[in-house]
């Protein structure tokens, strides 16, 4: 949600080398409701990575999956569009314009929106360059190439449909991606995936097509409208800025859709104080651009799943 600054091979290797080989960042135990009694800490939140490591590589792409993995980032994030022939693909804009080359390769095709070119058109496209010399050559990947780099990682997803107003339909689409590359069976539902929007609507739609799956809203409803957000949502994801302990507290007190405590995952924490402060207030994962910086100002969690909302889930 936030612009980020490219940094150079040298400085991603050094952040990666932090880590030992293969080391993953656990999701902390599911929230059983408020902080106990006097003196008791909150489980240390799960790290996710926003776009994947997207401090590091250019967000959105296989290579920021990678990214995140070798700073052992065990969740990423990441924007599902649907193309004008019906390809799902993985980019956080409405339009090409500020990721890609599409204003030289189509220049007459402004304002250059995802929703206005095909999966084959978008595949042509430069999508690292913008981000430094290093990722010349990188693509927009498919939904389904994105799955595959996040499975072969064994990491977990934090999917979000971006702007579903603008495409009809779209979460029977994603449902499909999903079940057709095996994200449906019981391993990812019950611990492996969560959907999230900014669109009330379109968690319900996902809700009522598979009752099982956990969801996220993203944003900061008022406490009194949160029972109305329990029915369909398992959490409640906020911008960072808008989050008090009062608020966690509220939203901790409540069960979702699986009879489960709502959670909270909040945006874009990049800095150590910053994801000091958020976790002290006892959200349950942090969403970062930055896994490196957060995972060390915060630590790595407990045991469970940041998801969990099927019912055999941890928690």
């Amino acid at each position: 949600m936030y612009a980020r600054t490219p940094v150079t091979t040298a400085a991603l290797l050094g952040a990666a080398a932090l880590f030992l080989p293969g080391c993953t960042t656990a999701a902390p135990a599911a929230h059983s409701g408020a902080a106990g009694g006097a003196g008791a800490q909150p489980p240390a939140p799960v790290v996710i990575a926003h776009r994947g490591a997207s401090a590091y590589a250019p967000e959105n792409t296989v290579a920021a999956v990678d990214a995140a993995a070798g700073l052992g980032a065990e969740w990423v994030e990441n924007d599902v569009q649907r193309t004008e022939d019906g390809e799902l693909v993985v980019l956080h804009d409405t339009t090409l314009a500020r990721t890609t080359d599409v204003e030289r390769v189509f220049p007459g095709r402004s304002p250059w929106k995802v929703g206005d070119f095909t999966a084959a058109e978008i595949a042509r496209l430069d999508a690292g360059s913008w981000f430094g010399p290093r990722w010349e050559g990188v693509r927009v990947p498919t939904l389904k190439e994105y799955l595959g780099a996040v499975e072969r990682n064994r990491q977990k997803l934090l999917l979000e449909i971006k702007a579903p107003e603008l495409y009809p339909g779209i979460e029977a689409d994603i449902l499909r991606v999903l079940g057709r590359e095996g994200w449906l069976d019981r391993a990812h539902v019950e611990g492996g995936l969560v959907v999230q929007s900014f669109g009330a609507a379109s968690l319900r739609a996902v809700h009522q097509r598979r009752a099982d799956l956990t969801t996220g809203f993203l944003g900061t409803p008022a406490v009194a409208d949160l029972p109305a957000y329990a029915a369909f949502a398992d959490q409640i994801n906020p911008a960072h800025a808008t989050l008090t302990g009062d608020y966690v507290e509220a939203v901790h007190r409540l069960k979702g859709p699986h009879g489960k405590p709502l959670r909270v995952s909040t945006w874009t924490v990049d800095g150590a104080a910053d994801a000091v402060r958020v976790a002290g207030l006892g959200v349950d994962g942090i969403i970062t651009n930055r896994p490196d910086v957060v995972r060390d100002a915060v630590g790595g969690g407990g045991p469970g799943a940041v998801g969990g909302g099927g019912p055999s889930a941890v928690g």
